[in-house]
């Protein structure tokens, strides 16, 4: 059984490991950006119901809870066909690593920083040899959608919308930069985890962290939710598209409870033989930097491709007052 106390604004399951929740009561906010880029825009309102969401993203305590009671396998546990983008032909179970060649040359290609890693997994984030005996309060990586999906589905919860997300996210501070104001890094204070320096060669780790970091380790949005920033990516229920304003008559009237496009639309053109299904990830990771990835920003977005697991994605959960809006 489930229960909640608004009033409290806490969402306490009785499922072992299924984490608090914080309720975030309906309202209109203005969505996305146009001063970033160009996924982005147009920013346009959007009202949304009520809703709770979880405190932090799920952790790796709370998932070793989840497969130890169902057994669950994780897709990067699954022998599968090289997401590298390498076309080794590569088939091994693994999943994508951040570790960057000595000599980066090109920021616009990923393939210079990110490694497919056999055996590489959510018990094994940096790969073989690697563990998570003292990370449980760490975000758990690793996890492609269809994993997040199942543990959702568990927990008695969904996957947020994108609008849910970003409303979230913005912890009532609308249109402004950053979940907590305009400045980066008010009074010289570091508000989330993201990389410090120059990507990918040198991470000055003024913030305390390498890699992911405990997920109260930085201080909650005003709806006292925290990690909605860095740390790691999150996925959202949506299929990739342009932003929507469905269901408005123009680019300023309001549009209520949107959601992405079709599962065929979120394919990616350009790819071989039309590529995999992208859903929505929001919130940017310890690897966005000033340089490269600004995107650790609440009107963030980037597609990632349904079957894929890197060592920055994570996920949180929500559960919704109206069942309608479940994740599609």
């Amino acid at each position: 059984m489930l229960w909640a106390d608004v009033d409290r604004c806490e969402w306490r399951p009785d499922a072992a490991g299924a984490g608090e929740m914080v309720f975030i009561p309906g309202g209109t906010f203005l969505m996305g950006s146009d001063r970033h880029y160009p996924e982005e825009a147009p920013s346009h309102p959007v009202a949304l119901d009520g809703f709770w969401i979880d405190r932090t993203p799920v952790t790796n305590r709370q998932f070793k809870e989840f497969v130890n009671t169902t057994g669950y396998v994780t897709t990067a546990q699954i022998v599968s066909e090289d997401l590298s983008g390498t076309s080794t032909g590569a088939l091994y179970a693994g999943s994508l690593v951040f570790a960057p060649l000595p000599l980066v040359t090109d920021l616009g290609d990923e393939r210079q920083w990110w490694r497919l890693m056999r055996a590489a997994n959510w018990r094994h984030p940096c790969g073989p040899g690697s563990n998570i005996r003292d990370l449980d309060d760490h975000p758990v990586v690793h996890v492609a959608y269809r994993d997040a999906a199942a543990y959702a589905a568990w927990a008695g919860k969904d996957l947020p919308s994108e609008a849910e997300w970003e409303y979230a996210a913005r912890g009532g501070l609308d249109g402004e930069e950053y979940a907590w104001g305009n400045t980066l890094t008010p009074g010289g204070r570091h508000m989330a985890n993201i990389w410090q320096g120059d990507f990918p060669a040198h991470n000055l780790r003024e913030d305390g962290y390498e890699r992911t970091s405990p997920v109260t380790a930085f201080p909650p949005n005003g709806y006292g939710v925290y990690d909605m920033i860095g740390n790691v990516w999150e996925w959202t229920s949506d299929w990739w598209s342009a932003h929507s304003t469905s269901g408005s008559h123009g680019p300023w009237q309001v549009s209520r409870s949107p959601r992405g496009g079709s599962e065929a639309d979120s394919q990616d053109p350009g790819a071989s033989q039309g590529g995999s299904p992208r859903k929505v990830l929001k919130g940017g990771s310890h690897l966005c930097a000033p340089n490269h990835c600004r995107r650790y920003r609440p009107a963030a977005r980037r597609p990632e491709q349904v079957d894929s697991s890197a060592s920055d994605i994570g996920f949180r959960c929500v559960v919704r007052l109206h069942p309608d809006t479940r994740s599609r």
